[in-house]
């Protein structure tokens, strides 16, 4: 069974997102053992300076380093990345298991995204939209793709 972490900056706050994401983790447990890793998101003051945009992104970063399993293919939520459909995400899972690779590692940044040295250490790096949302908001999105990707593996229907 593949493994799959997501590793996020912050934590859920708000009860909708706490429950949406425990609904689609108990979804999951039949198909794939997710872990879910949340990292202190760096708190800046009200308007920051790049300086100390950047000097916190590095720290979440290096968080987020040592939370990376190895052997695992890591895939970075960046704004820049590259937009999947579901198919083509469910495809990933299904290439990433047949090339012996049974860990699959997503990383959320928080508010300002992630650092360089992150994404450099992603093998992929994800668009889930052009438009952007929110990490708590893109959490939600993520396992539910996840999780319609396990059932397109698993050739199960899934409403549209």
């Amino acid at each position: 069974m593949q493994s799959v972490t997501i590793i996020s900056v912050g934590k859920l706050k708000d009860a909708f997102f706490n429950d949406a994401s425990e609904e689609y983790l108990k979804r999951l447990k039949g198909f794939t053992k997710m872990n879910i890793i949340e990292i202190k998101a760096g708190v800046l003051p009200e308007n920051p300076k790049d300086s100390e945009i950047n000097a916190v992104l590095e720290k979440e970063g290096e968080e987020i380093l040592k939370k990376i399993p190895a052997s695992s293919k890591v895939i970075s939520l960046c704004i820049e990345g590259k937009l999947y459909s579901s198919e083509e995400l469910a495809q990933l899972f299904e290439k990433t298991a047949l090339s012996g690779i049974s860990h699959l590692v997503f990383i959320i940044g928080g508010s300002y995204g992630l650092c360089e040295k992150v994404k450099q250490r992603s093998d992929i790096r994800l668009s889930m939209s052009k438009m952007t949302f929110p990490h708590r908001l893109a959490r939600i999105m993520l396992l539910e793709q996840i999780f319609r990707a396990c059932k397109i593996n698993a050739g199960e229907s899934y409403h549209k």
